[in-house]
């Protein structure tokens, strides 16, 4: 069963298209590498090794960057990457107390 799914070939995430148990196998750039954790549909996984500051590649544009590491299959989300481009895209609360 395909678990992951490339979009546009200059992408560096991948699609999880159908759930992703830890443990499971993934195939990504380089091969395959077990799933750290569990990550559930319309996701995104590295392709490979990411380095905070890149910027993260979607439907052959760039989405946002990396604000940590992730290792190819690891899951790419707001824990680990910030939008370039809507400010309100964060978990911050701005203006004070929520």
């Amino acid at each position: 069963m395909t678990q992951l799914i490339l979009l546009h070939e200059d992408d560096n995430v991948l699609v999880v298209v159908a759930p992703v148990e830890v443990g499971d196998m993934l195939t990504v750039a380089g091969g395959t590498v077990p799933a750290r954790e569990g990550i559930t549909v319309g996701h995104k996984v590295a392709r490979h090794a990411l380095a905070a500051g890149d910027k993260v590649i979607k439907y052959g544009a760039p989405i946002g960057s990396m604000i940590a590491p992730a290792e190819p299959g690891e899951w790419v989300h707001m824990h680990n990457m910030k939008s370039d481009y809507i400010a309100s895209h964060t978990r911050a609360v701005v203006g004070g107390a929520a």
